[in-house]
């Protein structure tokens, strides 16, 4: 089986498990493909942690699911040093903790306070984890997937801009529809029923690192690439296109959004069959890619404007070259 349908395979399996959250399943596979780290954010019961797990369940890779506490210490996550004796002599052996695994699903990762936050952030951009001095690489096959509450303000710890710059995509999952509800019923009734099916094999993850190699062959042409850094340059000075725009806007977008918009537009090209990269596939992604990555305005806050809907205002006012 070729890779893409093999991918393909993967993502029509996960749709089978999250009734009703298509373009949710799309985006994890889209930051899987990409190497990058993902935040899931939606109301409570919407199947957020149910995705995290379904994706690894379809892969043949470890996974490890640490639910954030506001208790939890950073120790908890990366691992720590532990002293034994042996043959007389004091020794301390390093201890990893569920960091070290290929897929990390940070559950509800606003609970705990800053200091544990900050236990993943050289995880997520370097790819290893320092304790008492050494330092200790991780899984070549690594991917960050947390979860999150928009409305719970009590007990929580909002992510530091540092942090959620660190994530590849913010995708929000939404209620689903009727006929799709309906579905989830059924589905949840068949799964406590006794007629349950076989799993399915796992996807190796050699399966994974050849789409990226295909991915990486993906063309951007020069009017997409410019197209791609025009979009960002409106978050950082929008008072070129717009006034209401400039008044919304406080702190705009990274050089990783720019990074974010190219690896996540070039895989979307190759999900729908394309060795190149159209202005539609930057579009498909834009908000994902950017909507954590703006600081808004006073103005924009009181107004009730948010970061999609600046977004949209950026995508009518910018051209592709």
């Amino acid at each position: 089986m070729a890779t893409r349908d093999t991918i393909k395979d993967l993502q029509a399996r996960m749709e089978q498990s999250i009734i009703g959250q298509a373009d949710v399943v799309e985006r994890l596979i889209v930051c899987l493909l990409a190497d990058g780290n993902l935040l899931l954010e939606g109301l409570p019961g919407l199947a957020k942690t149910r995705a995290v797990k379904s994706l690894a369940a379809n892969l043949s890779v470890k996974f490890s699911r640490i639910q954030f506490t506001p208790d939890l210490l950073p120790s908890d996550i990366t691992g720590t040093e532990m002293y034994y004796a042996s043959g007389g002599k004091d020794l301390f052996e390093f201890q990893p903790g569920p960091i070290f695994s290929n897929l990390i699903l940070a559950d509800e990762i606003n609970r705990a306070p800053a200091k544990v936050q900050s236990a993943l952030l050289e995880a997520m951009e370097e790819r290893q984890v320092t304790v008492a001095g050494k330092t200790h690489k991780l899984e070549r096959f690594f991917m960050v997937l947390a979860t999150q509450n928009p409305i719970e303000q009590e007990g929580t710890y909002p992510l530091p801009e540092a942090q959620m710059d660190r994530f590849l995509m913010h995708v929000r999952i939404g209620y689903p529809g009727d006929e799709d509800e309906l579905g989830i019923i059924r589905l949840v009734r068949g799964e406590q029923g006794a007629g349950q099916q076989p799993p399915q094999e796992a996807i190796a993850q050699e399966t994974v690192f050849a789409a990226r190699e295909e991915i990486s062959a993906v063309y951007s042409s020069d009017a997409v690439d410019r197209y791609v850094v025009a979009l960002v340059s409106a978050t950082r000075h929008p008072e070129k296109y717009d006034k209401q725009l400039a008044g919304w806007l406080e702190v705009g977008a990274s050089p990783r959004g720019s990074l974010a918009l190219d690896k996540c537009s070039r895989v979307h090209a190759w999900l729908h069959g394309r060795d190149h990269v159209l202005p539609d596939d930057v579009r498909a992604v834009v908000h994902d890619c950017l909507r954590h990555r703006l600081i808004l305005s006073y103005e924009a806050n009181a107004a009730g404007v948010n970061a999609d809907q600046v977004i949209d205002a950026i995508l009518k006012l910018v051209a592709v070259a």
